[in-house]
């Protein structure tokens, strides 16, 4: 179903071609990236946390993770990831296709500086066998984020 909406947003875009799917998984950074034939890095990777009780979506590179002293002194407090058995509910989309797009409810939405780094990316397209083929400014467009974050440290 999310994969579904996420072709109905890009559809609306004039952008469904870039939507892209695949037979194998891609639900991880490495899964993706094999399945894309591309880096690790440019692997968008949405991530979903609570921020007071309000489910927000950090969308980071693929070689980056979650430094938590960065995301404490952004966000005032520890960060608290939606458990993986609420993702769905909370998201709209299944753990491994989590994406910025269609989410059917408003998220506050957060680019990672680690994007920066790229010129293309490419994020979940709402199941772990899709992605979206992105210009970073496309990312910036498309996903109704609110601002740019310096929350990751690449690895």
């Amino acid at each position: 179903m999310s994969l579904e909406a996420v072709k109905q947003y890009f559809k609306e875009q004039d952008m469904e071609s870039r939507v892209m799917e695949f037979q194998q998984s891609s639900a991880t950074v490495e899964e993706a990236a094999a399945a894309i034939r591309c880096e690790p890095r440019q692997i968008a990777k949405t991530m979903s946390f609570y921020v007071d009780d309000a489910p927000i979506l950090i969308v980071l590179a693929g070689d980056t993770k979650i430094d938590n002293k960065k995301y404490k002194a952004k966000f005032q407090q520890k960060a608290k990831m939606i458990p993986r058995a609420q993702v769905e509910t909370a998201t709209g989309h299944q753990p491994g296709g989590v994406c910025p797009f269609a989410t059917g409810q408003r998220f506050t939405v957060y680019l990672d500086v680690s994007l920066k780094r790229m010129e293309r990316v490419f994020p979940a397209a709402g199941s772990g066998q899709s992605a979206v083929d992105l210009t970073v400014e496309e990312l910036e467009r498309y996903s109704g984020y609110m601002e740019w974050i310096d929350v990751g440290k690449v690895q």
